[in-house]
């Protein structure tokens, strides 16, 4: 991988180093189309399983993956258009219940996840070397525009091994 893992904190170095491509919008498109793949594989009658109790349901997963992305992807923006603000953290557990992933399907879900993943491959084409390489506060934790695609497609692989290995296995 061509990106230097000192250049991301701590919390996000596991997600970073899921990924295997070392160009960024490669990265982008092969994690996105492999969720694709595995989300097509869960049936429907496993939709609402957890592994264990006071586990999210497949469902709440993979609406959790959707918005983690966005909020990564706006970080890259505001950071990218050199914008100097720093940016609150967010929690994950706060919003899993408002997801309202319950009343979705899997394949509402599939789309969306399909529909983000182009938009935010969209967004990252737009960006200049320059851009990429700019940097910016979110949750207390300095991140380039660059670090944060690498976090995405990594939070994304993340997500899908714990889908494989204990919701699917």
């Amino acid at each position: 991988m061509l990106l230097n893992l000192d250049s991301v904190p701590p919390f996000y170095k596991n997600y970073v180093k899921q990924v295997e491509e070392t160009d960024l919008i490669q990265a982008l498109r092969i994690s996105g189309h492999r969720t694709l793949e595995l989300l097509h594989t869960v049936p429907d009658t496993k939709k609402d399983f957890r592994y264990a109790e006071g586990k999210w349901t497949i469902r709440e997963v993979l609406c959790h993956m959707i918005d983690a992305e966005r909020i990564f992807a706006y970080r890259a923006l505001r950071f990218a258009r050199n914008d100097k603000t720093a940016l609150a953290g967010w929690e994950e557990n706060e919003y899993a219940p408002q997801a309202n992933a319950s009343n979705r399907s899997l394949s509402k879900i599939a789309a969306e996840m399909a529909h983000l993943r182009s938009a935010t491959i969209d967004l990252y084409e737009g960006f200049t070397p320059e851009m990429l390489s700019r940097k910016g506060i979110a949750n207390n934790n300095e991140l380039s525009v660059s670090v944060l695609g690498f976090v995405i497609a990594g939070h994304e692989i993340h997500h899908c091994h714990i889908l494989k290995e204990r919701y699917l296995s």
